[in-house]
C-alpha cells in the first residue's frame, strides 16, 4: 500500500430526502441533482437499500473496503486490529439538508446484537458547518413519553405532533452535538455538518412527511414497529444530560488539537480541530498520533506532513484519509482541519 495520507474524490450520494448544494459546493463540484444530501467520506459501510452503495474509492479506483481487508495493520494499526478487528469502526459523512429529516432514532449496539446479528449500532455526533437563519437541530423528547403515545401518533403519521414532541436545540457553526443510539432527533431544513457515526445505516422513522421513503415498508429495519420502537428511548434528557451532549464551539480553545466531543463519545469515535501553527512558530506544530484518520480542509491551504509517508496540499473542501503506516503528522501553512478517527484501541477490546 502507499503509505502516504491521499486525497478522496467526491462520494456524494443520491437520498430519500433533498439536499446536497452545499455539499458541491464546498467541494469544488457540479451539483446535477437535488437528491444528493450526503457524501459518505471514506466509508467502508454500504447504504441499508444497497449491498454496494456507500463504498469510498481512493483516487486510483480501488475501494478503500478492498484496500482496508488487504492491509489492516497498515491501515489501521496493531493495536487497533487486536481491539476491533479490521474494521475501521467509523463513517464520516458531509450532510447538507435541504429539508427537514425525519423525526428518527437509531438502534444501540445491544438491540442490533439481539435482532440484526451486527455488532455495531449508530450511535452518531455533529460537527456544525453552516446554519441557515432560524433553522435548529431537535434532540430527545421535551417531555417523557409514554411507548402507546409514541406508537399512536406514528400510526396517525401525525408528523407534526412528533416534531413538535423533540426539544429544539439552536446551534451555530463550530458546535459538536452527539446523539445517543436511541434518542430521537431531526434536523431543520438549512443545517450543513459533517457527521460522525459507527459503521452501519441503521435508521427507525417515526414518520415521513414530505419524503420519498415509504415509512411502513423502510421505517422499522424489517422488523416492524413493535420490535424497533423498542429502541426508542422515550424519557426526556434533563437540561444537565443535554448541556453534556452540546459542545459550543465559541467556547473551545483556539490553537493545537481541540477536542470537539464530549466524554461519552469516546467509545464511539473522536473528532479535533487542529490549526496549523503560526509561520514564526514551526517548531509548535502539534502532531497527530499514527492512526487511521479521516481529515476534512475547513478553512484556507497548506500542507499535512506525515512522518513516514510524505507530505499531501490541502485548501478548503478537500477531503484525505491518513493510513496508520503514514506515522504522526501535522499541518504547516494556514490551514485548519477537522479529524475524525476510530475510538482510542483499548487493549483486550473486540467489538463483539
Amino acid at each position: 500500500m502507499s503509505v502516504g495520507p491521499q486525497l478522496l474524490p467526491l462520494n456524494q450520494l443520491e437520498h430519500f430526502y433533498r439536499g446536497g448544494e452545499r455539499i458541491a459546493l464546498f467541494r469544488g463540484a457540479t451539483n446535477t441533482s437535488p437528491w444528493r444530501p450526503e457524501e459518505w467520506i471514506a466509508s467502508t459501510t454500504t447504504m441499508a437499500s444497497d449491498p454496494e452503495r456507500g463504498l469510498s474509492r481512493l483516487a486510483d479506483g480501488t475501494l478503500l473496503r478492498d484496500a482496508v481487508v488487504a492491509d489492516p495493520q497498515g491501515w489501521l494499526g496493531p493495536a487497533h486490529v487486536d481491539s476491533f478487528g479490521p474494521s475501521t469502526e467509523l463513517l464520516v459523512k458531509l450532510l447538507d439538508a435541504g429539508q427537514r429529516l425525519p423525526v428518527h432514532l437509531h438502534p444501540d449496539r445491544a438491540f442490533a446484537r439481539r435482532h440484526l446479528g451486527i455488532p455495531h449500532g449508530k450511535t452518531e455526533a455533529w460537527v456544525v458547518l453552516d446554519v441557515a437563519e432560524g433553522a435548529q437541530v431537535r434532540l430527545g423528547f421535551a417531555e417523557s413519553m409514554r411507548p402507546p403515545q409514541v406508537r399512536a401518533m406514528v400510526e396517525a403519521a401525525d408528523s407534526d405532533a412528533l416534531v413538535r414532541s423533540l426539544r429544539p436545540q439552536p446551534v451555530q457553526p463550530g458546535d459538536a452535538v452527539l446523539v445517543p443510539a436511541g434518542m430521537p432527533h431531526s434536523i431543520d431544513a438549512g443545517v450543513f455538518l459533517l457527521e460522525l457515526q459507527e459503521p452501519t445505516d441503521l435508521s427507525i422513522l417515526l414518520e415521513a412527511q414530505d419524503l420519498a421513503v415509504d415509512l411502513w415498508r423502510d421505517g422499522h429495519l424489517g422488523l416492524g414497529f413493535d420490535v424497533a420502537l423498542t429502541a426508542l428511548r422515550p424519557d426526556a434528557p434533563g437540561e444537565s444530560e443535554l448541556d453534556a451532549l452540546v459542545v459550543r464551539g465559541d467556547r473551545l480553545g483556539a490553537g493545537g488539537l481541540v477536542n470537539l466531543l464530549p466524554a461519552d463519545a469516546e467509545p464511539y469515535f473522536q473528532a479535533h480541530r487542529l490549526r496549523a501553527a503560526q509561520a514564526d512558530q514551526p517548531d509548535s506544530d502539534p502532531l497527530v498520533p499514527a492512526g487511521f484518520a479521516v481529515v476534512l480542509a475547513v478553512a484556507g491551504r497548506g500542507r499535512l506532513i506525515s512522518g513516514r509517508g510524505g507530505g499531501l496540499d490541502l485548501r478548503r473542501g478537500d477531503v484525505a484519509v491518513v493510513p496508520f503506516a503514514a506515522g504522526d503528522w501535522r499541518l504547516v501553512g494556514e490551514l485548519e482541519v477537522l479529524v475524525c478517527r476510530p475510538p482510542v484501541p483499548r487493549h483486550g477490546e473486540v467489538a463483539t
